[in-house]
């Protein structure tokens, strides 16, 4: 009877752990809603040519200096490509809105609540110095991060509650209760540090001393505030893997600094580095004409279309304050914006509007509702505006002309409707008597001539 009970109880026991172990998923990707594009047998992302040819030098700019090779402490200034010295847990896909791929890590486990992950490392992972990469390189990583690293990576990863090894090449991530569905992606963007390397070095300090990695490339030669090189790692462990198929295809990587951005263009011109990223709509219209290198053809200027989301660049409304809870002043404020005047004449015409927080994505809203996105807002007919289900969403415009007395029109009968006249010159709340008064917090001062329309 003993022994029956015995088997009766471990088959319980064995059933319990099995039904428990169901829940949980082992998996090469995860995402945060939906699915990963790219199943566990793909073999490269669509956006890169996995035949790509290898070799050369690539030529950059940086502006500014740096005095320090560690890029992760608060102590001076890392030099530009530093990060490229180190692998994370899992990468980004950047065709996918919030999906990961094990770099570091070969699967990764999670339960459905996403209270936890398990990242099991390959075992092929090294550093440069030959020596394998294991849980403790995570651990100790995490733990250096969070306690001397910048201040960042103690916000960032708040919500790690536990962190343990379950063997040499697996590790384990327990969260706080009550965290956000983000955190087993965020704890995979962990870059993972040398444990042998660091100890009995102080990582704190400012370092000259180019750092043991184990990503795709290494520092080869540097000169403090003029240059630093990189160098593709010939027998880098990860090189066959999906996610670097077709990438880190240059032999080396050589920023050269520049004492500010006038100083760069000008050695851009002179051929003295090899790419320029523009952001500036002056210097795209009008830096680069009549230049020879581009008519002789030994200079290409072009834009490249992508379909990167490029989020939201705009004016955003506090809308705890009472002037601003009302839609109406929100949408006179709007009319009273000349965007078009805006772009064409201090912006070369190369701007377009924003009219999504997910703006140049599928995730970007375009046209009226339809489909599962319908379903979803028939049940709060009533409680939102009848405008979401009748009208397609356009911010207002103009001809351009800097003539916008339509729009203001509009703009002071919205204003009106919510209580707003205007008194001796003042715009002033019918019933509080509120003077309509807010400021208007800019990221940096060169936004101010983007803010003037908004002021006259």
């Amino acid at each position: 009877m003993r022994i029956m009970r015995s088997l009766v109880f471990c088959f319980i026991l064995a059933s319990v752990a099995h039904a428990a172990d169901s829940t949980v998923l082992r998996a090469h990707a995860f995402t945060l809603y939906g699915d990963p594009k790219y199943g566990p047998d793909f073999t490269h992302f669509d956006y890169v040519n996995p035949n790509a040819p290898k070799g050369g030098e690539i030529r950059l700019a940086a502006i500014g200096t740096y005095d320090n090779l560690n890029p992760f402490t608060l102590k001076g200034v890392a030099a530009a490509g530093s990060l490229m010295l180190y692998n994370r847990l899992c990468t980004k896909s950047k065709d996918e809105p919030f999906t990961e791929y094990g770099q570091l890590a070969a699967q990764m486990q999670m339960p459905e609540d996403r209270s936890w992950i398990i990242f099991e490392l390959h075992p092929a992972a090294r550093w440069h110095d030959g020596i394998p990469v294991t849980a403790a390189d995570v651990i100790f990583s995490f733990k250096i991060l969070t306690t001397k690293g910048i201040p960042f990576f103690r916000t960032f990863y708040a919500d790690v509650d536990t962190v343990f090894a379950l063997d040499e090449h697996q590790v384990k991530f327990e969260f706080k209760e009550g965290t956000n569905r983000e955190m087993p992606l965020i704890i995979g963007q962990l870059r993972v540090l040398p444990k042998h390397y660091w100890e009995g070095r102080e990582f704190a300090a400012t370092t000259l001393e180019p750092p043991l990695g184990s990503g795709p490339y290494k520092i080869t030669e540097f000169e403090p505030g003029r240059s630093v090189t990189y160098e593709r790692v010939d027998d880098y462990w990860a090189r066959d893997l999906p996610v670097h198929k077709g990438r880190h295809n240059f032999d080396r990587i050589r920023y050269e600094y520049y004492r500010d951005r006038t100083v760069a263009i000008e050695a851009f011109k002179t051929g003295e580095y090899d790419y320029r990223l523009l952001s500036d709509s002056k210097e795209w219209a009008t830096g680069y004409e009549g230049f020879a290198p581009i008519a002789e053809g030994r200079m290409v200027k072009v834009q490249i279309p992508h379909q990167l989301i490029r989020g939201m660049s705009g004016f955003a409304f506090n809308t705890r304050r009472d002037k601003f809870k009302d839609p109406k002043v929100r949408q006179a404020l709007a009319y009273a914006y000349d965007f078009e005047w805006t772009n064409k004449n201090l912006f070369y015409g190369l701007l377009t509007r924003s009219n999504s927080y997910w703006g140049n994505s599928d995730l970007g809203s375009s046209g009226l509702p339809s489909g599962q996105e319908l379903e979803i807002l028939a049940a709060y007919r009533g409680r939102i505006p009848d405008e979401v289900f009748t009208t397609a969403y356009a911010p207002p415009a103009t001809n351009g002309s800097g003539q916008l007395r339509q729009n203001l029109r509009t703009a002071k009968k919205l204003l009106t409707e919510a209580g707003w006249t205007v008194v001796d010159g003042k715009l002033i709340h019918a019933e509080s008597g509120e003077v309509m008064r807010f400021a208007v917090l800019l990221g940096f001062s060169s936004y101010e001539r983007v803010r003037s329309p908004l002021v006259q």
